[in-house]
């Protein structure tokens, strides 16, 4: 099965590496996924959160590009794209954080199915960020 998941994976945590691990593994059923990922870029998180973030863009890619779990990655530009991106690198599912509940639905009348799984508790790049600020 052909997984697309999308993030920014600033200051890569555990978090992180746990949603990429469970889309890999997703579907339990003996088959390996191939796993694409869309790192957002720093405009797009400028648009989104009114800041940039701490690694750069190329940076953040090159990060997810060189997990054992990812098989492609590319840049993000734009949240509305989200379908164009599914359909471009062919993908059947969607996998996002829960805090993303049902935002991506619309994407099951192009045939892309769409899960959302539980993020990681107890752990965020906010939450990083306020620890070194204080």
């Amino acid at each position: 099965m052909r997984i697309i998941t999308f993030g920014t994976f600033d200051l890569f945590h555990i978090g992180h590496l746990n949603i990429i691990k469970r889309c890999k593994e997703y579907d339990g059923d003996g088959n390996e996924n191939y796993l694409i990922v869309g790192v957002s870029s720093d405009k797009l998180n400028y648009d989104k959160k009114q800041r940039y973030p701490i690694i750069s863009e190329d940076q953040r890619l090159e990060i997810v590009k060189n997990l054992k779990q990812v098989d492609e990655v590319f840049i993000e530009e734009s949240l509305e794209q989200k379908l164009e991106y599914c359909l471009k690198y062919k993908a059947d599912l969607l996998i996002m954080g829960d805090d993303h509940l049902g935002r991506f639905d619309f994407l099951k009348d192009s045939n892309i199915d769409v899960v959302y799984l539980p993020r990681t508790n107890d752990i965020s790049t906010t939450d990083i960020i306020n620890k070194i600020k204080k």
